[in-house]
């Protein structure tokens, strides 16, 4: 694509997280809606932003049950139309097939690997043996073998996913531009950095949605890339 800049809209008012896509709408490939947004404003804040914008949405609902539960919410939502759908890989082969195969020709869907608010630490502590980089790529492994169209990861791995899954869809969150704070986020890289690995779509919210003037922030991104 493009512009891989998906910006992330996870507004709590629909009227303003309307003005700020169609704000930025012209130095960004598509917008990203959240948890935080499709619980508090359904399919009509979806429909509302695709009509303003035009762009493609990605719908990060990190989907993650049995695999009929994820099969009928991907059933639920094809109404949409979205151009991404995720689904968390942890949920195993069964229910990646199953979101797949209920998701559509047309919508790619992703795999959540591992959090980028999580590190070593974290996983340990929820009895997963062995590094970031060792989780995310078994993760990886599981999505390709099961027909997924990508997977989601942090930026510290995405080089070596690419490198693995040569015609994956790979996407990469938690990006801050140099000199910006993390909030957070434990894994981060630029966005520059990102693409340069093999990133395929970068997500990118609080560096434009919370700057003092977000149409520079996104024209200043774009500019990177």
């Amino acid at each position: 694509m493009s512009n891989p800049v998906y910006l992330a809209l996870d507004l709590p008012r629909l009227d303003a997280a309307k003005e700020l896509a169609v704000r930025v709408k012209a130095h960004v490939g598509g917008i990203k809606l959240g948890m935080e947004f499709f619980y508090a404003h359904g399919a009509h804040g979806v429909h509302e932003i695709a009509h303003a914008t035009g762009l493609p949405i990605f719908l990060d609902l990190k989907l993650h049950d049995i695999p009929n539960t994820v099969a009928g919410a991907m059933q639920a939502i094809h109404v949409l139309e979205p151009a991404i759908v995720t689904v968390h890989a942890g949920g195993g082969r069964a229910m990646l097939e199953d979101a797949k195969a209920a998701a559509g020709e047309k919508c790619k869907v992703i795999g959540v690997t591992m959090l980028t608010s999580l590190d070593a630490r974290d996983l340990s502590a929820t009895g997963v043996e062995g590094t970031p980089h060792d989780h995310v790529m078994r993760l990886t492994e599981l999505a390709h073998r099961s027909g997924l169209d990508g997977v989601v990861c942090s930026g510290e791995e995405v080089a070596a996913v690419h490198a693995q899954w040569k015609d994956g869809v790979f996407v990469v969150p938690g990006l801050r531009l140099p000199g910006s704070s993390v909030g957070d986020q434990k894994r981060v890289v630029t966005p520059r950095q990102a693409r340069d690995d093999g990133a395929s779509v970068l997500v990118i919210g609080r560096p434009i949605s919370r700057a003092e003037d977000p149409l520079a922030a996104a024209r200043e991104i774009e500019a990177t890339l």
